[in-house]
């Protein structure tokens, strides 16, 4: 599990109260031969993080730079499938324990986080397409901005509701907050 340093901030570590030392080498052994697949695509990462990790967990998602598993548990784990993922993972875990807590109530909660790894509240991701959605998708989008938050990829794919229906965003991983952000780090 990731300690806390200074009450504030997160140290990244690959010690875990959910997954097992044998999840956290496999995925240690598919982030360190993760680069050979630099020009693959996003399916073929995937089904080869997926051979390599080996995991019980059900595959519920991927995209171009991190894959999602449900962790059966009320979490779900992302890994990274690329840089991208990787800065994605660590930037989510840096904005939730550093923002400002009335934008933090809208960013999806991280539970842990390690190399390559995040822990995440599982969320549902059954966004209806409705006029509101789109209105309360641009109050998110104009909070974040109000404390200081720049919310690239802000879209209804990266968006679910909580139990009080309320809707969070779940992929917030190039979101900029400040110069600190490890997203900037990548782009510098």
């Amino acid at each position: 599990m990731c300690p806390i340093n200074n009450g504030n901030e997160r140290i990244q570590s690959n010690k875990s109260s959910i997954l097992s030392p044998e999840e956290i080498k496999a995925i240690e052994s598919w982030i360190s031969q993760m680069g050979k697949y630099f020009f693959e695509t996003a399916r073929q990462k995937m089904v080869t993080a997926k051979k390599t990790l080996k995991f019980k967990y059900k595959l519920i998602g991927h995209g171009d730079n991190r894959v999602v598993y449900d962790l059966n548990n009320g979490y779900v784990l992302k890994i990274a499938l690329s840089e991208v993922g990787l800065i994605g993972n660590a930037n989510e875990a840096y904005l939730y324990n550093n923002c400002n807590e009335e934008v933090q109530k809208y960013l999806c909660p991280v539970k842990e986080f390690g190399s390559g790894w995040i822990i995440m509240k599982k969320m549902d991701i059954n966004v209806p397409l409705t006029i509101m959605k789109y209105k309360k998708l641009i109050e998110l989008e104009l909070e974040c901005l109000r404390y200081d938050i720049i919310p690239i990829d802000l879209r209804l794919a990266n968006v679910a509701f909580s139990e009080d229906n309320e809707m969070v965003i779940i992929d917030y991983g190039l979101f900029i907050m400040d110069l600190k952000s490890p997203v900037l780090r990548w782009f510098v």
